[in-house]
Protein backbone atom coordinates (compact mmCIF):
# COMPACT_ATOMS: atom_id res chain seq x y z
CA UNK A 1 0.00 0.00 0.00
CA UNK A 2 2.88 2.63 0.56
CA UNK A 3 4.17 2.21 -2.70
CA UNK A 4 1.62 3.69 -4.59
CA UNK A 5 1.65 6.71 -1.94
CA UNK A 6 5.37 7.07 -2.87
CA UNK A 7 4.62 7.20 -6.57
CA UNK A 8 1.74 9.95 -5.96
CA UNK A 9 4.15 12.42 -4.05
CA UNK A 10 6.73 11.98 -7.18
CA UNK A 11 4.02 12.52 -9.31
CA UNK A 12 2.76 15.38 -7.11
CA UNK A 13 6.72 16.45 -6.90
CA UNK A 14 6.70 16.28 -10.82
CA UNK A 15 3.91 18.31 -11.55
CA UNK A 16 5.45 21.57 -9.32
CA UNK A 17 8.97 21.05 -11.25
CA UNK A 18 6.58 21.59 -14.48
CA UNK A 19 4.91 24.23 -12.53
CA UNK A 20 8.16 26.07 -12.16
CA UNK A 21 9.20 25.23 -15.44
CA UNK A 22 6.58 27.25 -16.88
CA UNK A 23 6.94 30.55 -15.43
CA UNK A 24 8.62 32.92 -18.31
CA UNK A 25 12.05 34.47 -17.90
CA UNK A 26 12.60 38.01 -18.47
CA UNK A 27 14.19 37.96 -22.39
CA UNK A 28 17.86 39.07 -21.17
CA UNK A 29 17.88 41.46 -23.98
CA UNK A 30 15.07 43.49 -22.34
CA UNK A 31 17.56 44.11 -19.38
CA UNK A 32 20.80 44.83 -21.05
CA UNK A 33 18.96 47.27 -23.32
CA UNK A 34 17.74 48.61 -20.02
CA UNK A 35 13.80 48.67 -21.02
CA UNK A 36 10.66 48.30 -19.92
CA UNK A 37 9.60 45.85 -22.46
CA UNK A 38 9.24 44.72 -26.34
CA UNK A 39 8.64 48.02 -28.84
CA UNK A 40 9.10 50.52 -26.09
CA UNK A 41 12.02 52.78 -27.10
CA UNK A 42 14.00 54.66 -24.76
CA UNK A 43 16.74 57.48 -24.82
CA UNK A 44 20.51 56.68 -24.72
CA UNK A 45 22.13 59.95 -23.61
CA UNK A 46 25.18 58.29 -23.12
CA UNK A 47 25.50 55.87 -25.89
CA UNK A 48 28.35 57.91 -28.69
CA UNK A 49 26.08 57.25 -32.07
CA UNK A 50 22.68 56.47 -31.26
CA UNK A 51 19.55 58.58 -29.62
CA UNK A 52 17.31 55.67 -28.82
CA UNK A 53 17.40 51.75 -28.59
CA UNK A 54 14.32 49.73 -28.44
CA UNK A 55 13.93 45.72 -28.39
CA UNK A 56 11.57 45.17 -30.89
CA UNK A 57 9.37 41.95 -31.40
CA UNK A 58 6.80 40.77 -34.46
CA UNK A 59 5.46 37.69 -33.64
CA UNK A 60 8.61 35.24 -32.78
CA UNK A 61 11.62 37.41 -33.98
CA UNK A 62 13.14 40.04 -31.53
CA UNK A 63 15.77 42.39 -32.43
CA UNK A 64 17.64 45.06 -30.47
CA UNK A 65 17.96 48.83 -32.96
CA UNK A 66 19.31 51.54 -31.64
CA UNK A 67 18.84 54.45 -33.81
CA UNK A 68 18.66 58.15 -34.05
CA UNK A 69 21.85 60.54 -34.49
CA UNK A 70 23.32 61.70 -31.04
CA UNK A 71 23.23 65.49 -30.71
CA UNK A 72 20.12 66.25 -33.32
CA UNK A 73 16.49 67.36 -32.51
CA UNK A 74 13.97 65.79 -34.60
CA UNK A 75 11.33 67.45 -34.75
CA UNK A 76 10.07 69.97 -32.50
CA UNK A 77 6.12 69.89 -31.25
CA UNK A 78 3.73 69.98 -34.29
CA UNK A 79 1.65 72.58 -32.81
CA UNK A 80 2.93 76.28 -34.00
CA UNK A 81 5.95 74.46 -35.71
CA UNK A 82 7.26 77.03 -38.75
CA UNK A 83 7.41 76.32 -42.21
CA UNK A 84 10.88 75.18 -42.14
CA UNK A 85 10.30 72.70 -39.33
CA UNK A 86 7.27 71.57 -41.24
CA UNK A 87 9.06 70.79 -44.45
CA UNK A 88 12.11 69.58 -43.22
CA UNK A 89 9.38 66.35 -41.06
CA UNK A 90 7.93 66.17 -45.02
CA UNK A 91 12.01 65.75 -46.44
CA UNK A 92 12.31 63.47 -43.51
CA UNK A 93 9.61 61.40 -43.94
CA UNK A 94 9.98 61.21 -47.90
CA UNK A 95 13.85 60.53 -47.75
CA UNK A 96 13.08 57.48 -45.93
CA UNK A 97 9.65 56.06 -46.82
CA UNK A 98 10.87 53.08 -48.28
CA UNK A 99 12.42 51.56 -44.55
CA UNK A 100 9.85 53.41 -42.72
CA UNK A 101 7.33 50.85 -44.47
CA UNK A 102 9.28 47.68 -43.46
CA UNK A 103 7.73 48.12 -39.84
CA UNK A 104 8.94 47.32 -36.76
CA UNK A 105 11.97 45.61 -37.29
CA UNK A 106 13.67 48.96 -38.82
CA UNK A 107 15.55 51.41 -37.66
CA UNK A 108 14.02 54.13 -39.89
CA UNK A 109 10.10 53.28 -38.53
CA UNK A 110 11.45 53.99 -34.90
CA UNK A 111 13.07 57.00 -35.21
CA UNK A 112 10.25 58.14 -37.87
CA UNK A 113 7.75 57.47 -34.66
CA UNK A 114 10.24 58.97 -31.63
CA UNK A 115 11.77 61.52 -33.41
CA UNK A 116 9.26 63.17 -36.05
Amino acid sequence: MTAPVALVIVSATAATCCNVARKKKKDSRLKRAGVSGYNKPKRTPKHPKKSHIVVAKVGDKVKTIRFGQQGVKGSPKKEGESKAYAARRRAFKARHAKNIAKGKMSAAYWANKVKW
